[in-house]
């Protein structure tokens, strides 16, 4: 799988882009501020309709502009589609094969990517948030249904709490909408908790063997999902669904009191142990950064093991946070298999036969040069 070409226009920094891509390594040269990420991030967004790092879209549409457009051509399986998405005031809008996709599901996952930036640093030692949206964004790639049943758990879950604020707030008393509201939470809850068990099992079945590599066979990682609910991660969907109703009925009192739903896939957890010890809060930083990139470099042979194809690699500013150890056996484990664009602002200090095999493009105020 690679990205063939990619346009842009009225996006962040960039008037209007047209670009081709080695479907090896490209490498991205620029100084701060000068639009690197915002390539990467127009790639991420192409993949998942939405960017990594604001929740307003506003943001990414170019000043006094009324539209931003993002236009790709993925080769995957030998077939070669477009993909396009369009950002406006009137809200997004997501073509594959040039047709209109009215629901995410039927778009997310054309395009497969994993995405390293400084930031995927914290997965391991960030709040929780941090690790449900790695779950989430990695999870939907692979299983469309997946953003479905999150789609629905999240409406759903709004409204539960806000009835739960008006029932707190005496504004009313309906607990007949509320038992409504919790089975319907329920149902999604339980499907969710069983898909993320699956895609933990995967996950550490990945993970483990990089940890040991890259940490020169010393030490074990293990992953650990620490729902809000007392649970089996081999328990099925049912038995999950009457844990989580026997659950809300115990803590509905608890829930109205303080006016929010207090247990669900919104609250649970990643913990990350290293030799049987918790490395969120007794690890070093290396330990920390070994475990965070071997979870990245997992993610690509999971997506690898479940589509047949790689998906692409985008490395943001990462490589400089990493020392020479962990770069090279990042750098060699994408080798000549996976589509990968770094971003830096300089290749000096990395002597990789990767890099140097590389196209090399450069970015000056939302221009690229080649």
């Amino acid at each position: 799988m690679h990205i063939e070409q990619l346009k842009v226009k009225n996006y962040r920094n960039y008037s209007q882009l047209d670009i081709t891509f080695d479907d090896k390594i490209n490498v991205i040269i620029g100084e701060n501020a000068q639009g690197k990420t915002n390539l990467m991030e127009a790639i991420y967004l192409l993949a998942f309709t939405r960017s990594h790092r604001t929740p307003r879209e506003k943001e990414l549409i170019q000043w006094e502009q009324e539209y931003a457009k993002i236009e790709g051509r993925i080769t995957k399986r030998s077939q070669s589609f477009p993909l396009e998405i369009v950002l406006s005031g009137k809200g997004k809008k997501a073509k594959l094969n040039r047709v209109e996709q009215q629901r995410l599901s039927d778009y997310i996952g054309a395009l497969n990517v994993v995405m390293f930036a400084p930031e995927d640093l914290t997965l391991v030692k960030g709040p929780p948030q941090i690790r449900r949206r790695f779950i989430d964004m990695e999870l939907g790639q692979i299983q469309p249904t997946y953003i479905y049943h999150l789609g629905q758990y999240q409406k759903i879950l709004k409204q539960r709490n806000h009835l739960l604020k008006q029932i707190q707030r005496n504004y009313q008393a309906d607990l007949t909408m509320l038992e409504v509201l919790t089975e319907q939470l329920t149902e999604h809850a339980a499907s969710l908790l069983e898909r993320r068990f699956l895609f933990l099992e995967l996950l550490r079945k990945w993970a483990r063997p990089i940890h040991y590599g890259i940490s020169r066979e010393l030490e074990e990682l293990d992953i650990i999902y620490a729902p809000t609910i007392d649970v089996s991660e081999s328990a099925e969907t049912g038995t999950i669904e009457s844990i989580y109703r026997n659950k809300f009925q115990e803590i509905q009192e608890k829930e109205i009191e303080r006016g929010t739903t207090l247990i669900g896939p919104h609250r649970d957890d990643l913990i990350f142990h290293v030799n049987h010890k918790n490395v969120q809060t007794y690890g070093s930083q290396g330990q920390q950064r070994t475990a965070a990139l071997s979870v990245k470099l997992a993610e690509i042979e999971l997506i690898f093991n479940e589509i047949g194809e790689y998906p692409v690699l985008l490395l943001d500013d990462v490589l400089s946070e990493l020392d020479d150890f962990r770069q090279s056996h990042l750098l060699n484990t994408i080798q000549g298999k996976v589509q990968t664009f770094v971003s830096t602002t300089s290749v000096k200090g990395i002597q990789h036969e990767t890099l140097q095999e590389a196209e090399l493009f450069r970015v000056e105020d939302g221009k690229v040069f080649t």
